[in-house]
């Protein structure tokens, strides 16, 4: 039987993972387990080798695991146990069939659910972190109550709105908690049964309670308006780049109206990451399936825009060193979709990559984090073209050009004197998160491209 202070999640990944350890080191009350078939990353949860890098999670994690924070494989008697289930699998794009590459693939999400009923012995708290399409929950408030146990399920839906890189500090300092539910005297039940977890430690003003749908809608807004912001400044960075404004300085301007803001404004070689495109994609298959195609093709062009900067990216470097990279060796610095992870899902990195490999270069890989999964993600190349490189300047070695890709810290800290002497003349640096002295570079001999600004090179 379950008791009303266990908590499970479904699904060990980047979410689910981190939310319940935080969970568990602020809730010393309630007992909480991470439940995932996937016994490699069990295994490795339970190890002082996490699976996932993110700054600030061994600490949680080693607070309360053991304690009141338990990974198991045993998904069959952790359901029975619980309470609240949280829902955290996989929701990729869909790759067949109708709806391909827009629509969400429900499929392990509706296992879940299906396990979920099939394992319960008492009335359970369904929770979807996962993110989802709108109404989701509709479907499986469905299946759940085709059960003929006479057990009742409330489903809610509890969106996570974490950065990877800060996950640990969003969760431990939320801007809000979003918890959806029934407005049903047992959905707001649920509800506050939710509420009181978070209450540990988030301010109730903090903690905003609506209804199922506007929870779901919610999560796929936000992440698209964010998007947005980035196609949008990295359209201007096009525009700046032919009329010799600068982006950087244009970003100031306008980020100091405080209608705009200033977050989501640095012009780059694109947004990545596993959220973003997919939900963008989801929320255009959604309007389009409710019939709204303004809408879908308003939200599409984000995305389309994303894909033109990467490209724009590449045409440049291709451009700029004489129309071709056949067999020049190019060092990508930085592989992962942003700094402080080493995530890899939907990275520019990976676009960049495949399309210099298409045209012949030679390419040298160097990430702090992510360099298993680089060469997971390039698996499918000719890897005779494909160097993994331990340090910067094992990469730059006779390198015609070093490409920016992730904003790393330590990117800014290299000896850059000593990487030109060991580069082919003439060295090009493109930068494709501003984040390097362009000035400086260029002083010492490097031909500097950076985004949305002027070209300094020493060969006009």
């Amino acid at each position: 039987m379950s008791n009303k202070k266990t908590i499970l999640c479904i699904g060990a990944g980047y979410v689910g993972g981190p939310t319940m350890a935080m969970i568990a080191k602020k809730c010393p009350d309630y007992k909480v387990i991470v439940a995932d078939i996937n016994p490699q990353r069990i295994a490795e949860w339970n190890s002082d080798d996490l699976p996932i890098f993110e700054p600030g999670l061994d600490e949680v994690v080693k607070a309360a695991r053991g304690k009141n924070l338990f990974f198991t494989t045993d998904v069959t008697s952790s359901i029975k146990e619980a309470y609240i289930i949280f829902v955290s699998v996989n929701t990729p794009t869909k790759m067949f069939g109708h709806g391909r590459g827009k629509a969400s693939n429900l499929q392990y999400w509706e296992k879940t659910a299906r396990s979920i009923l099939t394992y319960s012995e008492d009335d359970k708290i369904v929770v979807e972190k996962s993110t989802l399409p709108v109404r989701a929950a509709d479907a499986m408030g469905k299946i759940l109550h085709s059960n003929t146990k006479g057990l009742r399920f409330e489903v809610l839906s509890n969106p996570e709105f974490l950065a990877e890189g800060t996950a640990i500090s969003d969760l431990e300092k939320p801007d809000r908690v979003l918890i959806g539910g029934m407005e049903t005297p047992s959905g707001k039940a649920a509800v506050q049964a939710l509420v009181d977890v978070y209450a540990h430690w988030v301010s109730k003003e903090n903690i905003i309670t609506t209804n199922l749908w506007s929870s779901e809608l919610s999560k796929l807004v936000a992440n698209a308006m964010l998007a947005q912001r980035v196609s949008s400044i990295n359209s201007i960075s096009a525009f700046c780049e032919k009329t010799h404004a600068n982006i950087t300085e244009v970003s100031r301007a306008i980020r100091s109206d405080s209608r705009i803001g200033s977050k989501f404004l640095n012009a780059s070689v694109g947004f990545g990451g596993s959220c973003f495109k997919k939900d963008i994609l989801n929320l255009v298959y959604l309007c389009e399936h409710y019939n709204l195609p303004e809408v879908a093709e308003y939200w599409e062009q984000v995305v389309k825009m994303n894909d033109y900067q990467q490209n724009r990216f590449v045409m440049r470097v291709l451009e700029n060193m004489f129309n071709t990279v056949a067999d020049k060796k190019i060092a990508i610095f930085g592989f992962a979709f942003k700094a402080d992870t080493g995530d890899t899902r939907e990275s520019p990195a990976i676009y960049v990559s495949k399309m210099l490999h298409e045209e012949k270069a030679r390419l040298a890989i160097y990430d702090p984090k992510a360099m298993k999964e680089a060469k997971h993600d390039l698996a499918d190349l000719d890897q005779s073209l494909i160097e993994y490189c331990n340090c910067p300047y094992e990469a730059a070695k006779d390198a015609h050009a070093i490409l920016i890709l992730t904003e790393w810290k330590e990117f800014k800290s290299y000896d850059y004197a000593k990487i030109l002497g060991l580069m082919t003349k003439p060295a090009f640096i493109f930068d494709g998160r501003n984040i390097l002295d362009h000035e400086a570079l260029f002083e010492m001999g490097f031909n500097v491209f950076p985004i949305g600004k002027t070209p300094l090179s020493h060969l006009t």
